[in-house]
């Protein structure tokens, strides 16, 4: 056989195939859903490596090859003990290779034979076998002919039954005169499964043979004629359907023709008015119209009329005109927002700059708001207080963990049950074309195979071309510019930068323990008291609990936890006035407990005295800003370097960077004193969290030269800001969230870079109040203020070379004792 090369698509050989003697060794091909029996000529498509190979070396030889039947069709890679040992010698006549590798091969079955041994399974089978002498016939006796004929007769049924019969079949059955040869050939175009063909396979006796295969070819007659039965009841069925639609139609022109309308009429009729009543756009209409003549073309009782309805419901249900007049008095709009909340002033500034160019050019395309903040702070809320103040609609969907584009988009119209997108589906849910569409959580948008939401959102979002945004399942544009879109994530880190750059970010940093106070005063605690059944005169809360609820049962930015604590306590009172007790409930610091339980949050004990090395950090979080540590021991070693507590890798190179400059600041005023017999340890508490910013380094700094100098930080100092190789100190961001988390920290004195004092103005008074921020510029500063007792870099240089040199000096005096 010729080698073929892989780019030629096809490789077809049609050789003169020798009938040469069957060897005793041939490889082995296993197949699957077919038994071969002798003389029967089959084409076989090859694709599993190991039948490839197989076909390939029988190819190379007299191209004998052994095909047995494997037990499991679908297994890919069965095993010796799962190939029946019962099989076939076949003959491959012609081979095709194909472009993807494959092989069709035209086999013809030449002998019966059975597995002895297998000589080698490494790259294909290769088995020793027996050949099955085929047992004598008999002599034609009366039974044997009239089984024969039996068969033939059989068969003649069943190709008749499927309308194949022709004169030349009847011939070759006639021409047929062993019984094995008989049964071979019609067990081979019988559809039996692959158990039963290895049965009349492995039946050596012709007559037995015989038998087996006229049972079959009963049950099969059996089977097609009642197959048969069925096809022609169906077509009766559709014949009927036709005549009854026929029919109907008629009745329902003579309807027509006395003035009578049906049910079906009816129906049209009203989807008619309602496809005119909605004043849909002129495109709109016409794809209702449409789709309105199909269903009266079509029988009512199909599926494909159910999905047109549900089609038509939608397109008249929708807002396609009908809206909300908005009622943008400025000063009620402020009002109703600070009855609504508390403090939030350059938010609510921002939003009544944003209704009063809505009020001033009411066709302004204006930009989306986007509300960003920890959980809790009331970005949800400040939504449904802009639609009161504007008297809009208000719809709210949550897009966290909507990984299918088809949710915003919608469904396409090809099977049943498709739905338009969320989108779509709010403005039907409100009636309205201008509603105050929130859409919650965007910074937690998937995207999986299904396509990508966040991509789906860029022209829903886009007012420059929002005003045809296009519904799969409506498949008709829909303008969305009238439509208020606010959207809310707790950080900006995980929003595509194309949907960003089409919304206006407004930050909600958090609340401080004063404003928690004037919220669960105002807010929190009177919605509970109504919540849970209780009155006023119910329940008395001191401020000194109240005091103790923010500060050791809530740690938070917003006030959600903070609401949750005190539905508790007026749950506990509830079960109280239930069970009948009489006059109100005091709560006060001294039995908070009972309600409530142990403070769930405390103090850290490290900020109860200042320590050597341990410094006070400031970090920024997805609910608000929390209080860091850092932690330095200098201990022998060998000039390691340890980090712990599950830094990432800017906070890593924070510490590398601090360590360079320490060495370099200290080693630049002659300070001698090596690092290389001395391990470093830095390590950040709470090992279990993992923890990166750039905004530790000189936090980092700070606790490595109090070690180093072995003077104490300050207690109620903490600091924010990177460090530079050269100790500058460089500007970060989220100022205003770590102030409050400092403020929620016991933290009297907050250091941060000097670039970053415009960002003072965003803080709350009443912080500043209870807060001394010092700007720094270089780490110096930090120093002076953050170490107890330190001056000056140089002072403290000075004093450590004076140490060494004192024990330097009693080291000597203590070696010459020893001589001595």
């Amino acid at each position: 056989m010729a080698v073929t090369d892989k780019d030629d698509l096809i490789n077809l050989i049609e050789e003169e195939v020798p009938d040469n003697e069957i060897p005793e060794i041939l490889p082995l091909m296993p197949v699957r859903d077919v038994v071969i029996f002798n003389d029967m000529l089959l084409p076989l498509f090859i694709g599993r490596d190991r039948s490839v190979r197989a076909v390939e070396h029988a190819l190379e030889g007299d191209r004998f090859i052994f095909l047995a039947a494997q037990k499991d069709p679908a297994d890919e890679e069965p095993k010796t003990e799962e190939i029946f040992t019962v099989g076939t010698v076949g003959k491959v006549l012609r081979m095709v290779k194909l472009p993807d590798g494959k092989i069709k091969a035209l086999v013809q079955g030449m002998a019966k034979g059975r597995v002895v041994e297998y000589v080698d399974d490494s790259s294909f089978f290769k088995v020793r076998f027996e050949q099955i002498e085929e047992a004598e016939s008999p002599e034609m006796d009366l039974t044997a002919e009239a089984l024969m004929r039996n068969v033939r007769e059989q068969s003649e049924k069943i190709l008749t039954l499927k309308g194949e019969f022709s004169t030349e079949v009847s011939a070759v059955l006639e021409g047929i005169e062993a019984p094995g040869k008989l049964a071979d050939l019609v067990a081979s175009n019988l559809r039996l499964r692959v158990e039963e063909a290895q049965q009349v396979l492995e039946c050596h006796d012709p007559m037995d043979r015989l038998r087996k295969v006229y049972g079959f070819l009963s049950r099969e007659v059996e089977l097609s004629a009642v197959q048969v039965k069925i096809q022609t009841d169906v077509r009766d069925e559709i014949s009927k359907t036709q005549r009854d639609f026929y029919l109907r139609e008629q009745v329902r022109a003579i309807n027509r023709e006395l003035g009578e309308q049906d049910d079906r009429i009816a129906e049209l009729t009203e989807y008619k008015d309602n496809i005119a009543k909605a004043k849909m756009s002129a495109p709109a209409e016409k794809e209702a119209l449409k789709q309105l003549k199909r269903l009266e073309q079509m029988h009512s009782d199909s599926s494909e009329a159910s999905v047109i309805r549900t089609y038509l419901d939608w397109m008249v249900e929708l807002p396609w005109s009908a809206g909300t007049k908005d009622h943008l008095n400025i000063k009620r709009a402020a009002k109703v927002l600070d009855e609504e909340h508390y403090g939030l002033e350059k938010v609510k500034e921002r939003i009544l700059e944003f209704l009063s160019v809505r009020k001033l050019n009411p066709n302004v395309k204006g930009s989306i708001l986007c509300f960003v903040g920890p959980p809790g702070v009331g970005k949800t809320s400040l939504g449904k207080a802009i639609a009161a103040a504007m008297k809009r609609e208000f719809v709210r969907i949550s897009l966290g963990g909507i990984r299918d584009e088809a949710e915003i988009r919608g469904h396409r119209r090809t099977y049943i049950g498709a739905l338009p997108g969320r989108i779509i589906q709010g403005l039907k849910q409100c009636g309205s074309n201008n509603p105050v569409f929130m859409m919650d959580e965007v910074d937690k948008l998937g995207s999986d195979y299904k396509g990508d939401p966040s991509s789906a959102l860029l022209e829903a979002l886009d007012p420059e071309q929002n005003n045809e945004f296009s519904d799969h399942y409506l498949n008709i544009a829909f303008d969305l510019s009238k439509v208020m879109f606010i959207l809310t994530a707790n950080q900006l880190d995980t929003i595509p930068s194309a949907l960003l750059d089409r919304m206006e970010v407004i930050y909600l940093s958090g609340y401080s323990h004063e404003e928690k106070r004037v919220i669960a005063e105002n807010y929190l605690l009177p919605r509970q008291v109504k919540e849970n059944g209780l009155k006023k005169r119910h329940i008395q809360l001191s401020a000194g609990a109240l005091d103790d609820i923010i500060q050791h049962f809530t740690l938070e930015a917003g006030v959600r936890n903070l609401e949750r604590e005190l539905g508790s306590v007026c749950r506990k009172i509830a079960r109280k006035v239930a069970e009948g007790s009489k006059g109100g409930q005091r709560v006060s610091r001294a039995n908070l407990e009972k309600y409530l339980g142990p403070p769930k949050y405390l103090s850290e004990l490290d900020k109860e005295e200042s320590q050597v090395g341990l410094s006070t950090g400031l970090a920024w979080t997805q609910v608000g800003g929390e209080v860091l540590y850092v932690e330095t021991s200098i201990i022998p070693g060998k000039g390691e370097l340890i980090v712990t507590g599950q830094l990432g890798e800017v906070m890593q190179e924070s510490v590398k960077a601090a360590m360079s400059y320490t060495r370099h600041a200290l080693a630049g005023l002659g300070f001698k004193d090596s690092f290389d017999d001395l391990d470093i340890h830095i390590h950040v508490p709470d090992g279990a969290t993992p923890k990166d910013g750039p905004s530790a380094g000189i936090a980092i700094a700070t606790s490595l030269f109090s070690a180093v100098v072995d003077r104490p930080v300050s207690s109620d100092v903490a600091m924010t800001g990177e460090i530079s190789l050269r100790g500058r100190v460089l500007p970060i961001g989220g100022l205003k969230e770590k102030a409050l988390g400092a403020l929620r920290g016991g933290i009297k004195t907050v250091l941060f870079p000097e670039k970053n004092a415009k960002d003072l103005s965003e803080i709350p008074a009443s912080v500043k109040k209870r807060i001394s921020f010092v700007p720094v510029r270089h780490l110096d500063d930090v120093l002076k203020v953050a170490i107890e007792g330190f001056d000056t870099l140089d002072e403290e240089v000075a004093r450590l070379k004076k140490a060494e040199a004192a024990s330097s000096a009693k080291g000597k005096g203590k070696r010459k004792k020893e001589t001595a």
